[in-house]
């Protein structure tokens, strides 16, 4: 008569043992490899958020009239003149209170509007004198060669210098970037000011968010002048913080600002 063969306890328990080894096994190589991919998609979202930022901030003082850029004491701060159209002048009156020049049009038969600077090096742009190298409002207009170039609603103003190129620049109202906390603040609007990061707009439109996730005090801008002997050098840096991992991303960079006199 044959027998009934059947699993022991004792079997049984060594299956159960077995197949909760092999479980919590992969459990944790599937957590790993979950984590990891977390991990690596992060770092690329903060590093894709470093460039964003850093090509942002290079573009805008790429943008910019040289001698305008300036940095406020601890360097959280940075202001500068964006360049809106250059062009060339056929003469500066030389009497009192000019309110008009001649220049050369714009390509493509382009206007332009915004203050007017001529050969602005060693002054102090962020002044509005009569006489000096900035001028009040004025527009640029389309035609054929020559344009009269007249300061809005009838003011005068005589440039302090000539350019030895006969250069003229246009210019529009200065921009500050700031850092305020883990966000990165634009602020465009508030005129001409005396000092770096003063009578700045507390909300839209005057301010608008750049970027946010920044560590905080990390941003800082230093400003190298240019001369007449070499073009001027923005170097700034910052960190950017993931916020599910906590990890930090550091960025540093020099940008270049041509010195066309």
């Amino acid at each position: 008569m044959g027998s009934n063969r059947g699993f022991t306890l004792v079997e049984l328990v060594m299956v159960i043992v077995l197949l909760a080894i092999v479980a919590t096994i992969s459990v944790r190589f599937v957590a790993l490899s979950t984590q990891g991919a977390v991990d690596v998609s992060s770092r690329q979202l903060r590093s894709f958020s470093a460039v964003i930022i850093s090509e942002h901030l290079s573009r805008a003082l790429r943008e910019a009239l040289p001698g305008s850029i300036r940095a406020n004491g601890d360097g959280s701060c940075i202001e500068w003149m964006p360049v809106v159209a250059v062009s060339n002048y056929l003469n500066l009156p030389g009497n009192a209170n000019p309110d008009s020049f001649e220049a050369v049009p714009l390509a493509g038969g382009a206007s332009a509007s915004g203050r007017v600077v001529v050969y602005g090096y060693g002054s102090n742009l962020y002044t509005t004198g009569n006489p000096g190298p900035i001028s009040p409002e004025a527009t640029l207009p389309s035609g054929a060669s020559p344009v009269t170039v007249a300061f809005n609603g009838g003011a005068n103003h005589r440039f302090t210098a000539k350019s030895p190129e006969r250069k003229f620049f246009v210019i529009e109202e200065p921009r500050t970037f700031c850092q305020q906390s883990s966000f990165l603040f634009r602020y465009r609007g508030y005129g001409i000011q005396s000092a770096v990061a003063s009578a700045l707009p507390a909300t839209m439109p005057g301010r608008e968010v750049v970027a946010g996730n920044l560590v905080p005090g990390s941003l800082n801008f230093e400003v190298v002048p240019p001369t007449l002997q070499r073009s001027g050098v923005v170097s700034f840096r910052f960190q950017v913080r993931s916020q599910q991992t906590g990890e930090m991303t550091n960025v540093s960079q020099e940008v270049q600002v041509r010195n066309v006199p």
